[in-house]
């Protein structure tokens, strides 16, 4: 023991350092300190990269200290978000057998009516920007939250715990057919550690409860499976997938080259034909009992606020919205929110059918363009939304995503001490280095390629 203790004690070192600063992340951090944020994000960054390099062979090991880390948050109440309040308020509602998407919690506040506990400090608690909105979160999102709120009565600090405790285990989920699937692709299993213990998965997913861990957790999960050949069960897990966070929707096109492989209206057609309609059932399964025309005119109002109303760490739109303002002198995000989509939706269709799908690795790398694609032509970018190109650019030969989860850290620049104000600048920094990379990488796919050829 003493032995593989010397032989390590710099790992051992590296590690021990960690759990300081996600001591100190968890417990002695305020959002508005951006100096002390970055330094600790930067710290443990380079930390972790540290840790896999020393360990890339130890799986085991690997995984025991990326729990051990996440575990280091679990009685913290989140300190750069506070969407779980929400997350709660919704939950609070659910088990009483309340719609959560016919009101807002501003409608209650205002009504007077106390209709779930500690309703003025989850009010308070998720700002009146989210308590003026619909609830757009998904039906098994919704699920998770009625569990925390059975679990924990009325105890935030519980609810907390349960939901954290969610996200660890789809985390776990996520390493496990990681690694099966990474094994089945032939790629270095160590690749999944820059998922698993990146720090900004640790920090925005556990740390700050955003639930596109559990979403990817099926994702992959229901990748595996298609890689198997067993497209039933795979298309059950991509619609639970689509039911906790709706963006594996946009997805769906890029399936086709991947089970057509012969032609139009042979095997394969029919095949991806009864996939669709297995995931188009399990979601409106789970949808079925919130359906009316209520809730779809609020749910579909609250998601177009995304394109139409919300700005923040946007990269390509930032670039429109200043020739608006140069041009026509105002901000053109309600027209251009418009626009966008349909840009998206051309981009993914180009994908589908002008680009080689037809492998697991192919349709993975496929997807990671396409994901990546939708975010910088989006108007709202948050951290955590790249937890998703991070975990796919683990089965491809991309690796930009790891280096913006690392620079997507510069968007809390905005929540200074007086206020929500962004610091364009470090926005353009952000996505400057992160397209220089992707560019490069490109390149150098293309120039490999022609070598090839």
């Amino acid at each position: 023991m003493l032995d593989w203790i010397k032989s390590h004690r710099i790992l051992l070192l590296y590690i021990f350092i960690s759990v300081v600063f996600y001591v100190s992340f968890s417990y002695d951090l305020i959002r508005s300190d951006f100096i002390k944020l970055i330094s600790l994000y930067g710290a443990l960054f380079f930390l972790a990269y540290k840790i896999i390099a020393l360990s890339r062979s130890s799986f085991w090991m690997l995984a025991v200290v990326g729990i051990a880390f996440r575990l280091i948050s679990i009685v913290a109440i989140p300190n750069l978000s506070q969407d779980f309040y929400r997350f709660l308020w919704d939950g609070r509602l659910l088990i009483q057998g309340i719609n959560p998407y016919l009101l807002t919690p501003e409608f209650y506040i205002q009504s007077g009516r106390e209709i779930v506990p500690q309703a003025q400090e989850l009010y308070s608690g998720m700002g009146a920007l989210n308590a003026s909105h619909y609830s757009n979160y998904p039906p098994i999102n919704q699920l998770f939250f009625a569990i925390a709120a059975l679990c924990a009565g009325k105890s935030i600090l519980g609810s907390v715990i349960v939901l954290k405790l969610i996200i660890i285990l789809a985390d776990i989920g996520i390493l496990y057919f990681g690694k099966k699937l990474l094994e089945n692709l032939n790629l270095p299993i160590s690749n999944i550690f820059w998922y698993f213990l990146n720090p900004f998965i640790i920090i925005e997913l556990t740390g700050n409860l955003h639930f596109e861990g559990v979403m990817l957790f099926f994702l992959i999960w229901a990748l595996f499976l298609l890689h198997k050949g067993k497209w039933l069960l795979a298309g059950v897990l991509f619609g639970i997938s689509i039911s906790v966070k709706l963006i594996p929707l946009m997805l769906l096109p890029l399936l086709y080259q991947y089970f057509v492989k012969e032609g139009l209206f042979l095997k394969g057609f029919w095949r991806l034909k009864k996939f669709y309609w297995i995931i188009i059932g399990v979601v409106l399964l789970t949808f079925a009992p919130f359906l009316s025309s209520e809730f779809i005119s609020n749910f579909s109002a609250t998601i177009a606020l995304w394109f139409q109303s919300f700005e923040f760490n946007a990269s390509i739109y930032y670039i429109i919205r200043w020739i608006g303002f140069q041009t026509i002198g105002w901000n053109i995000i309600e027209p251009v929110g418009k626009i966008l989509p349909l840009i998206i939706i051309a981009s993914i269709l180009f994908l589908t059918f002008f680009r080689n799908n037809k492998s697991t690795q192919q349709l993975i790398t496929a997807m990671l363009i396409g994901i990546s694609c939708y975010f910088l032509l989006s108007t709202t970018v948050h951290p955590w939304y790249v937890a998703t190109p991070l975990l796919l650019s683990v089965f491809t030969n991309y690796k930009y995503p790891i280096v913006w989860s690392f620079m997507v850290i510069l968007s809390y620049s905005a929540y200074g001490v007086n206020g929500f104000e962004e610091n364009l600048w470090l926005v353009a920094l952000e996505y400057v280095v992160i397209l220089s990379v992707a560019l490069v990488e490109i390149s150098k796919k293309k120039t490999s390629l022609a070598l090839d050829n």
